[in-house]
């Protein structure tokens, strides 16, 4: 357990090690510091705790974030930093001076790194480590969605961990199973958890925020491997009808049929696409990792939304800090692992028999032996017995905070290029 004492030295935020001795000795000499040596500083990056997001220690850690984020409050919070968009290793700027200061008002950076303005390896790494901790890609570089995180309000991050708090609370206390996947949707990332030790993380892409992934409770019953996809009718309505308008060959290119309401294929240029008439009919995908929109699996998970996980064939969106794609499904990194995990009690399914399924393209349904419990939560702020506490975007507003946490600055700057009917 985290002692009061502890929170309110500051040195719960984030564990800094580098000898202050040795760092003083560096800031004194005259010599650039981008020209020095410091690989080990800047390659630090914040280790990923076992404790799962949903657990008695994580809430009472965030208990405790909020006393150590209201300390700071009452110290006078931070100052907005400007002018440090596009700052790196080997930058030079009075802007810097103020950057450290944020920097270590959070804990991200030791006090005794000093008021240099030289943009040194010290920095680069205490940049990473607050990157990592608002899900920003941890680049080192100061980019708009990390000035934007570090210009939220301090009174903000404490409402945010408020509230966040009684979500812990009420998600943790009907009493979690022993095994079970939650799904983070402001975070884009997925965690399996078992005997109360996360055993896999996964990024995920979730539902945009006009078409939001729901907060459900349900059950993982199945695993369908090389499944078609049967286009829904909102997406049929919002996405199919204005593509084909445009690309005439969409639907071949990507081996889609449109099947009538007698079973029969009909080709698509027997539809009027300047009309709702596609709606009359059903679309369907078929089966091959390559092109179907669920890529070579499907988890499926009863519920009233129709909502389930799945593998996808454009694994190019994983590496984004913006992950909110779909239609409201949820697609999962690195699925084999995470259906091997789902599968490893249910007998016949080794990773070997997962993989020659996959290669095989056969259409086949594994049931799990015993259903597994899926949580879609909505965690905006949450800490861990580490000392080490996250924030994400409100990207649904869920958090009630309006424009107080600029969402618009995570958007993408490119066409997103994923499949656009891919849910």
């Amino acid at each position: 357990m985290l002692s009061r004492r502890t929170l309110l030295t500051g040195s719960l935020a984030l564990i800094f090690t580098p000898a202050t001795g040795a760092l003083a000795q560096q800031f004194a000499q005259s010599q650039a510091e981008w020209s020095q040596n410091y690989e080990a500083v800047s390659r630090t990056r914040v280790q990923r705790t076992s404790t799962p997001m949903l657990s008695a220690e994580a809430l009472a850690a965030t208990e405790q974030m909020i006393e150590y984020y209201r300390n700071i409050a009452a110290r006078g919070g931070w100052q907005p930093v400007q002018g440090v968009q596009g700052l790196r290793v080997g930058s030079k700027s009075p802007a810097v001076m103020a950057l450290r200061q944020r920097l270590i008002v959070t804990g991200d950076l030791d006090p005794a790194a000093g008021e240099s303005p030289i943009f040194d390896s010290y920095v680069e790494a205490a940049v990473r480590r607050f990157q990592a901790r608002h899900g920003i890609s941890s680049t080192g570089t100061v980019t708009a969605p990390t000035v934007a995180a570090m210009n939220v309000p301090v009174d903000v991050r404490i409402r945010q961990l408020e509230i966040n708090v009684s979500r812990l609370r009420t998600l943790g206390g009907a009493g979690l199973p022993n095994k079970y996947v939650v799904a983070n949707i402001p975070a884009a990332l997925v965690e399996t958890v078992e005997g109360g030790v996360v055993h896999t993380r996964h990024a995920a892409g979730v539902g945009k925020i006009d078409r939001q992934s729901p907060i459900i409770n349900v059950k993982i019953t199945e695993v369908n491997f090389n499944p078609f996809w049967t286009v829904p009718a909102s997406i049929i309505r919002k996405d199919l009808i204005p593509k084909m308008q445009k690309e005439p060959n969409y639907l071949t290119e990507n081996k889609i049929r449109i099947i009538n309401g007698q079973g029969q294929e009909i080709r698509p240029e027997q539809i009027n696409w300047n009309s709702n008439e596609a709606t009359r009919y059903m679309f369907k995908q078929d089966p091959g990792g390559e092109i179907n929109s669920m890529g070579f699996v499907r988890i499926n998970m009863p519920n009233k939304d129709g909502v389930y996980m799945h593998d996808t064939p454009s694994k190019g969106i994983f590496g984004d800090d913006f992950r909110f794609v779909s239609s409201g499904c949820i697609r999962v990194q690195n699925v084999r692992d995470y259906i091997e995990w789902l599968l490893k009690d249910t007998p016949g399914w080794s990773r070997e028999q997962i993989d020659a399924t996959f290669k095989s393209g056969d259409r086949i349904d594994a049931r799990l032996m015993q259903a597994i419990n899926v949580y879609w939560v909505y965690i905006t702020a949450w800490a861990t017995p580490d000392g080490l506490v996250q924030f994400r975007d409100d990207i649904y507003n869920m958090d009630g905070l309006g424009n107080a946490i600029p969402v618009a600055s995570r958007t993408p700057t490119e066409p997103d290029q994923e499949m656009f009917l891919q849910n």
